[in-house]
């Protein structure tokens, strides 16, 4: 499955989807991890030690203008929609203890020349990872969604907005479900993050009517851990997983109804 994982700054998606990574990892299942957030932190909250060599993608300058057919450091009027991607996830992702990971970095403007054949790059690379690749792809993205072209948006089995029981992420959730409707993405759902009382619940229960809610995950002080890089998500015990555990099986369990795409 091709899952996005967005929401608003603070949420807790960097660290969803490095314990999603954790459960996919225990089942044996064939994944990679795309950082698509500027932020570029998803390594770090996945303990990968921080002398590893990581190239984001977007640094790739000579490569990229070789690909796009375009002077590198210049203005580009024109150049490729379609540079050749292929090669590139398996020799510029990082692997560390059974767990890929490609990290795509951000585009500098102002100062740096055109940037459109930077973002041509990149978006082909996401249509690839998310529709040519044969395994699950999950992308840890920023509040928007700017790095989805439609054709790549289309290939996504689901773009998935984590909220906490207040009202701005809220907010920051109905803004990407009319981003993503322009887009053509169908399968929008939420995940209820941080939650501490029955009554948190039914607020987003309440607030969020008419959105597929994936599942709810309780506040919890070993997932703090992690995002204050106290804790590995490779290292956490089994129990602290069971609310991960029932979303990817609600994720699969779809897949096989025919209830994706």
């Amino acid at each position: 499955m091709k899952l996005a994982i967005t929401g608003k700054g603070g949420v807790g998606k960097t660290s969803i989807v490095s314990l999603f990574a954790r459960v996919l990892r225990d089942r044996g299942h064939k994944f990679v991890l795309i950082d698509a957030d500027p932020d570029m932190n998803l390594a770090t909250i996945l303990g990968i030690p921080p002398e590893t060599p990581i190239t984001p993608i977007v640094e790739l300058k000579e490569l990229i203008a070789e690909r796009t057919g375009v002077e590198m450091g210049t203005p580009a009027a024109f150049f490729k929609m379609n540079p050749k991607v292929d090669d590139i996830p398996d020799k510029y992702c990082v692997e560390f203890n059974n767990i890929r990971l490609i990290v795509l970095g951000s585009i500098k403007k102002g100062g740096g020349g055109c940037a459109c054949p930077e973002n041509a790059f990149l978006k082909n690379l996401l249509s690839y990872l998310i529709v040519a690749r044969d395994e699950w792809v999950i992308l840890d993205m920023e509040a928007g969604i700017e790095h989805l072209g439609r054709g790549t948006a289309v290939g996504v089995d689901y773009m998935i907005v984590v909220v906490e029981p207040n009202i701005t992420s809220i907010e920051t959730a109905f803004r990407i479900k009319k981003l993503g409707g322009d887009l053509g993405i169908k399968n929008l759902s939420i995940i209820g993050n941080k939650i501490q009382t029955t009554d948190e619940k039914v607020f987003l229960e309440n607030k969020l009517k008419g959105f597929n809610i994936l599942g709810f995950i309780d506040y919890s002080d070993v997932i703090k851990k992690i995002s204050l890089n106290i804790l590995s998500p490779l290292e956490i015990e089994k129990k602290s997983l069971e609310a991960f555990d029932r979303i990817i099986d609600n994720l699969s369990q779809k897949s096989l109804t025919g209830s994706v795409r």
